[in-house]
């Protein structure tokens, strides 16, 4: 009877956390490979890591690169001058899927200026 509470219990602790990592609007079985190759190679640079940890990529969503698959795809596949390609490292049919996960991400929202910066008079001084 232990063993089955701990199961149950060790389930429900875990079940956000899977949660969180599925694609908007539950996805496909390319979107969830594309999460998966993300997951792997991209997330390290693509996401913050923890709040005191820099992020070193832009966030991806499905505005990137004006939400333009073809544009994302070859990015993808020949990298940037910062970012390494995967052409050599994934298929095309993995490097789709991640532009299909990519798509399903929301953007992010507007953030608001940061405090003390703009038209307050104390900070005049």
């Amino acid at each position: 009877m232990k063993r089955r509470a701990w199961l149950v219990l060790l389930s429900i602790a875990g079940w956000p956390m899977a949660a969180a990592a599925q694609p908007a609007g539950g996805g496909s079985g390319q979107q969830l490979h594309g999460m998966q190759i993300f997951n792997q190679s991209c997330r390290v640079c693509h996401t913050k890591p923890q709040l005191v940890s820099p992020q070193y990529a832009p966030v991806l969503s499905m505005n990137t690169l004006g939400g333009k698959a073809d544009v994302i795809r070859e990015v993808i596949s020949n990298g940037t001058p910062r970012m390494p390609g995967f052409k050599y490292t994934y298929k095309a049919a993995d490097i789709d899927a991640v532009v299909a996960y990519i798509k399903t991400i929301p953007a992010p929202a507007e953030t608001p200026p940061a405090a003390g910066k703009g038209g307050n008079a104390r900070d005049a001084n």
